[in-house]
């Protein structure tokens, strides 16, 4: 069989860049490994996270009551299993749905283990060890990202005590007790599940803030209303061993700053220290393509590795490991295959942490713009001061927009609230057009809504916010 493009993998970056392919008109071919599309993040990450964090905080708040709108409910009974069967139809729909789109788009699914054989050839190896041969053009290599542990630690995953994000993904209870190493995004989401499933919470983090690179004051502002609610850290910790025991597991650290040696106990582990590209078995080595000292592989501006033919998108290449900009290079791969113009800004990659409130982050950060010297105006709007937000009783957080000082030009937004998943694209959409905060401060928003906090934001740019 001879195609035009074959796509090594089907997560959000190679069923989207196959999709778009056959579109344009190409032959395609996609090659998963799992039984089931959709890849990481719709099998055993964005997805089921989704699903049960969605299932949680409607739990928490039906648990939490709601005597203030005047009427009573009853405390609610958790069936995790129920829980856990609602996870499985989202999955379901949701890989279902990829199935279908190949079928509508007329692509060729193939599933088993891909691996290059040469330039335009593609071995796949079906579970029961029978092999066969995909002839084609172009590969693309989409193959995402796999768990990474503790630099330097030695973790024995079993999946039950001590896990990845799969495993919390599965629990069979609620553990009394998590430990959690990370407090990334896959860290504060995952904490956020089980806490309010009645778990005890406790954080360990290397750095002296929550969520990494995010902007310093919406993550301290982040961290205090996760403490609020019952969530604990410790900060500037590294650790140096994690090993089961007749309780559960024990996490040994050492405080960076005082080399202090301490162990704690929970029920469970969850070690959520980030991930690392997914390359093994995929025939790299044996075709030549050249990977960087990260062992992502190494591309130039149009997604072309060393090899000619061979492109790589996604987790697997330089960028933020996130399904979107996986997505967004897949549909752009996809164009340059067929002869058009394509391109990422990757300076507009949004960024968002699914918790309550949620986190979303666009551009650059102030902690950035200071390193880079550029100079910038900052305007801000507290969620307390939206009509909304007090109707919904869901007045946590805050709006930042970051503006050039000269030019007025959107640089980065950031915020923390309720909804704040969807308001961010209208920040990053600005930003695409190269936008001012006079553009967005100008532009009529409806009335009430959560994204007016947005406006005023801009608004305390350029002049001064109304209701503030």
């Amino acid at each position: 069989m001879s195609y035009d493009v074959v796509v090594i993998g089907s997560g959000p970056g190679g069923y989207g860049c196959a999709i778009k392919a056959a579109q344009i008109g190409l032959k395609i071919a996609v090659v998963e490994k799992r039984p089931t599309f959709g890849g990481t993040c719709l099998n055993v990450g964005c997805i089921p996270s989704k699903a049960l964090l969605y299932a949680s905080e409607v739990y928490a708040e039906v648990n939490r009551g709601f005597d203030e709108l005047g009427f009573k409910v009853s405390k609610p009974n958790l069936d995790l299993i129920k829980m856990m069967d609602y996870k499985q139809l989202v999955i379901d729909s949701n890989t279902n749905g990829v199935a279908f789109l190949f079928k509508k788009n007329k692509i060729d699914a193939f599933i088993g283990m891909g691996k290059i054989l040469a330039t335009g050839k593609v071995e796949v190896t079906a579970e029961n060890g029978t092999k066969q041969i995909l002839k084609t053009r172009n590969i693309v290599i989409a193959t995402g990202s796999d768990i990474a542990a503790i630099p330097g630690v030695e973790v024995d995953f079993d999946e039950k005590v001590i896990v990845s994000s799969t495993g919390a993904l599965s629990f069979e209870e609620v553990p009394q007790s998590i430990i959690i190493v990370g407090a990334g995004v896959i860290g504060s989401e995952l904490g956020s599940v089980w806490h309010r499933l009645g778990a005890k919470v406790e954080v360990i983090e290397f750095l002296d803030k929550a969520l990494g690179t995010m902007d310093g004051e919406i993550s301290k502002q982040f961290q205090k209303l996760m403490e609020k609610q019952g969530i604990s850290y410790k900060f500037g910790a590294k650790v140096i061993d994690v090993k089961k025991n007749s309780r559960g597991a024990v996490v040994t650290f050492k405080k960076i700053q005082s080399d202090e040696v301490k162990k704690i106990e929970a029920d469970v582990v969850l070690v959520a220290t980030g991930r690392c590209p997914y390359t093994e078995g995929v025939g790299l080595q044996t075709v030549g393509v050249a990977l960087d000292e990260c062992g992502r592989v190494k591309i130039d501006g149009h997604w072309r590795t060393n090899v000619r033919g061979i492109y790589a998108i996604g987790d697997v290449v330089k960028g933020p490991m996130l399904a979107h900009k996986a997505a967004s290079e897949g549909i752009t791969v996809a164009e340059v295959l067929a002869g058009q113009a394509g391109d990422v800004n990757f300076d507009v990659i949004p960024s968002v942490v699914y918790t309550q409130p949620e986190v979303a982050s666009v551009g650059r950060t102030e902690e950035e713009l200071r390193a880079a010297g550029i100079k910038y105006k900052i305007g801000k709007f507290p969620f307390t001061a939206s009509g909304r937000a007090r109707a919904m009783m869901h007045t946590d957080g805050f709006v930042k927009i970051l503006a050039c000082s000269r030019t007025d030009r959107v640089l980065g937004g950031h915020i923390l609230g309720f909804g704040a998943s969807e308001m961010i694209h209208e920040i990053a959409i600005l930003m695409e057009f190269g936008g001012s905060s006079e553009d967005l401060g100008r532009t009529c928003h409806a009335h009430p809504t959560m994204s007016e906090a947005v406006r005023e934001a801009a608004l305390a740019i350029f002049a001064k916010p109304i209701h503030l």
